[in-house]
């Protein structure tokens, strides 16, 4: 995968040079490249200018983001504005831009764009229902998000399939060594070496974890028989 990043502060992006991602790039998986826009600014640098019509604050101008995404070597990217009126980012998503070969982020700064940068954009993605100062913090979690799920970025492909959201439901709880640890004890279907118990104690857990936290995400869930019959189990259990 190639991700170019238009930013004010590539100086921001550190992280993305260790740990999973880091690894990525090592392996040659995946190129990461900065473009500050400021640089391609024509008029004095200025990246930015008061809106017409009056109002506060002030707007990124078009011609820095038109001309630094025509340099930019992409056949067919997919062009990711950071705005907080854009769609929700999650889990299914990030599987999504996961399958890509090419993604551009522009992360801006100030009041908001000027709406023909629109233009250039496939998607306008939001981290969440909140406004940050910038959108690097938000292009930094989305990229981690993504890689991750690239194939052989993590060594098992299993360990992420099983991670909260993949699978439409809060991951269950897990243990390692010890088995006693300062009293508390792992549970012993753990411990039993009986691989279909397992399978379902983990989906008893998930499904209970969810009904408990995250109620929102068994509304538009398609559950099995064998969910079913587990998720009215365990409302019995709280009448």
């Amino acid at each position: 995968m190639k991700i170019d990043i238009l930013t004010l502060f590539p100086e921001m992006f550190a992280p993305l040079e260790h740990s999973i991602v880091g690894k990525a790039k090592e392996k040659g998986l995946l190129e990461i490249n900065y473009h500050n826009f400021r640089e391609n600014a024509e008029k004095a640098r200025h990246v930015d200018d008061e809106p017409y019509g009056g109002g506060q604050g002030m707007l990124l101008r078009a011609q820095p983001i038109f001309d630094t995404i025509e340099k930019i070597d992409a056949q067919k990217p997919r062009v990711i504005l950071l705005d907080p009126a854009g769609r929700r980012f999650d889990q299914k998503f990030a599987e999504e831009l996961a399958q890509e070969e090419e993604l551009i982020f522009i992360c801006g700064h100030y009041e908001g764009y000027d709406e023909r940068i629109k233009t250039l954009v496939t998607d306008e993605v939001s981290l969440g229902d909140f406004v940050l100062t910038g959108g690097e913090l938000a292009a930094m979690t989305m990229v981690d998000a993504t890689v991750r799920l690239i194939p052989d970025v993590i060594g098992k492909e299993a360990s992420h399939q099983d991670d909260s959201f993949s699978s439409g439901l809060l991951e269950y709880p897990q243990y390692t060594r010890p088995y006693d640890f300062r009293g508390m004890k792992v549970p012993d279907v753990l411990m039993s070496g009986h691989h279909e118990n397992i399978r379902l104690w983990r989906l008893e857990q998930s499904l209970r974890k969810t009904l408990e936290r995250r109620p929102d995400l068994l509304e538009n869930y398609h559950f099995s028989d064998e969910e079913k019959t587990i998720i009215e189990k365990i409302k019995k259990e709280k009448e």
